[in-house]
């Protein structure tokens, strides 16, 4: 039978305090055989199996026609693209990566991306000293919400940046915003009709207390590439990185001090022991964890983009197009959002060691291969009851999947709008309520159970 909505968030709440460990992916494993031998032809009807009795039951046409959710569910609109902020400039667009904070008074902050480049229509707004590059728009903004759900304010708090996709918080309450996007000056005039005056590709930290735009600085030691989002591990304060490119790797970085980035540290690939530069694209089998290696990164701010080249030279794995990462019970799970024998997108596993100088183990944990079940996975997160919540940026109707720990795929929310991608997905601290973006027109969600 379909879950409980209260358990969802009774759960959630449980969680909050005592960690739920997600059990093996079997029945997954299982269900892939059963399609894998049926072939291509009975695939779809394979894959359904997957779906079948899991979830929180069907989805229910919103009459306002902005938001799918299943029966018991609710929401309500915190910010929309345009609104007024409190700084007295526009909310801008694209509505990206985000993460939510509880701060001193009891709110929730959340730190939302913003993926807009040079030449969009929209732009973040701050002070010529708190921009990072005045030829770029994008950046990040601060929303703040009370206990009741309400919007309390917002405003700019990043500005400067090019092409803030995703990125990642921190276990010292901060935002880390990533560029995917490596302009330079020299270069720019390729990709956008405006120049940018500084290079991009960098990550850039904003902390919960800012209250205006921050002054930027580039975490320059974290690499110079298509940054997509970051998770960190909180026990040893190391960084983990996707790369959303083609042929991009998976990446960590180690501080010298952990919670100090701007101390600097050391960058290192991953390579797959016996694999050398393997490509991991198609045809790995799913659920056989792999012992890995790193391997370090020497010219970590190239002038051309070539992090993943040096990585690669060195034995490294590539990874088609990382997105999405997020930390959860010892363990980090990412998507690949084309990758896969027919490329509707993988998700993967790492599970580090407890040490640095102990390389862990991946495998590949999900890959359905079929676009009804999962569409261009993108951002993703861990529920406090132990689903992974995945946003789909796919070609068709946009979805929140939900993953169980059984290994199970359900539909939790459409896009009801348009056919533009979900992100941005995270939880209050308190595990209450999840917050949800559509990319375009951008608007942020509140989504909780009815009592």
């Amino acid at each position: 039978m379909p879950v409980s909505r209260r358990q969802f968030f009774t759960w959630a709440s449980m969680s909050a305090a005592g960690a739920v460990i997600a059990a093996p992916l079997k029945a997954f494993y299982a269900q892939e055989a059963v399609r894998s031998r049926l072939g291509d032809g009975r695939s779809k009807q394979a894959s359904q199996l997957i779906l079948e009795d899991v979830g929180y039951g069907a989805l229910q046409p919103d009459p306002n026609g902005l938001l799918d959710l299943p029966a018991g569910f609710r929401y309500h609109v915190l910010s929309r693209e345009g609104d007024i902020m409190n700084d007295g400039h526009p909310v801008p667009g694209a509505f990206d990566g985000m993460a939510a904070f509880a701060d001193a008074h009891g709110n929730t902050v959340l730190i939302r991306n913003h993926e807009l480049l040079p030449d969009s229509s929209t732009q973040i707004v701050a002070p010529a000293g708190n921009q990072y590059d005045p030829h770029a728009k994008g950046g990040t903004t601060t929303v703040v919400i009370g206990g009741d759900r309400t919007l309390l304010r917002q405003y700019t708090s990043l500005a400067g940046t090019c092409r803030n996709c995703s990125g990642g918080a921190t276990p010292w309450n901060s935002w880390i915003s990533c560029e995917e996007d490596t302009s330079t000056p020299a270069t720019s005039g390729w990709i956008h009709r405006s120049r940018v005056s500084k290079p991009h590709g960098y990550a850039f930290e904003v902390p919960i207390a800012a209250t205006a735009a921050v002054t930027p600085e580039p975490l320059v030691a974290m690499g110079r590439f298509k940054h997509e989002a970051i998770a960190v591990d909180p026990r040893t304060g190391v960084v983990y990185q996707t790369e959303d490119q083609i042929d991009g790797l998976f990446y960590r970085f180690i501080p010298h001090t952990p919670g100090q980035l701007q101390a600097g540290g050391v960058l290192e690939a991953l390579c797959i022991q016996g694999r050398s530069q393997a490509i991991t694209r198609a045809n790995v089998p799913i659920g056989q964890p792999m012992p890995v290696e790193w391997v370090r990164i020497a010219a970590v701010d190239p002038v051309e983009d070539t992090v993943r080249m040096e990585g690669f030279a060195k034995g490294a794995a590539q990874f088609s197009r990382g997105e999405g990462i997020c930390y959860s019970n010892g363990e980090l799970y990412f998507t690949c959002t084309n990758g896969g024998n027919r490329p509707y997108g993988q998700v993967w596993r790492y599970i580090p060691g407890l040490t640095v100088s102990d390389g862990g183990t991946i495998e590949l944990f999900v890959q359905p291969d079929n676009a009804t079940v999962l569409d261009f996975p993108d951002n993703l997160v861990m529920a406090p009851s132990g689903d992974l919540m995945i946003c789909e940026d796919g070609r068709g109707a946009q979805y929140v999947v939900g993953l169980t720990p059984t290994g199970r795929l359900y539909k939790f929310a459409r896009n009801a709008i348009n056919r533009s991608e979900f992100a941005g997905i995270c939880f209050s601290p308190n595990g209450q309520t999840m917050f949800l973006n559509i990319y375009q027109p951008g608007i942020t969600f509140a989504i909780w159970s009815e009592p």
